[in-house]
């Protein structure tokens, strides 16, 4: 996919989301100065774990710091191509949310 748009700086950034969750990756990527905005209502949480949070008895707030709540990869990009590369992961068989948006901020991830 990078090698399609030469050198456009279409992608940002991105980020494995493994332990740490959203909070513990994201920020490692963006540059000082920006946060990143999450809307959490933007994908559906899988059901594991919601059972992992009853089981366990943990507090909503652990859950986000700990895990990726099913959000695997972030992939930070052009405003103005992310339809286009939303499409082109998906025609690749991967399922795409936009989840947020970068903006001047605390360099932390801000759940909305």
């Amino acid at each position: 996919m990078l090698h399609y748009y030469g050198t456009k700086k279409v992608v940002h950034a991105m980020a494995h989301i493994t332990g740490a969750g959203i909070p513990g990756n994201v920020p490692r990527v963006i540059p000082k100065g920006l946060e990143a905005r999450i809307d959490r209502k933007s994908w559906p949480v899988p059901p594991v774990f919601k059972w992992l949070q009853k089981a366990g008895d943990v507090p909503p707030k652990e859950m986000w710091r700990v895990f990726n709540m099913g959000i695997g990869f972030v992939c930070i990009v052009s405003p103005y191509y992310a339809d286009h590369i939303a499409g082109m992961l998906q025609k690749a068989g991967e399922t795409v949310y936009r989840i947020g948006h970068i903006a001047r901020g605390s360099g932390e991830v801000v759940f909305d």
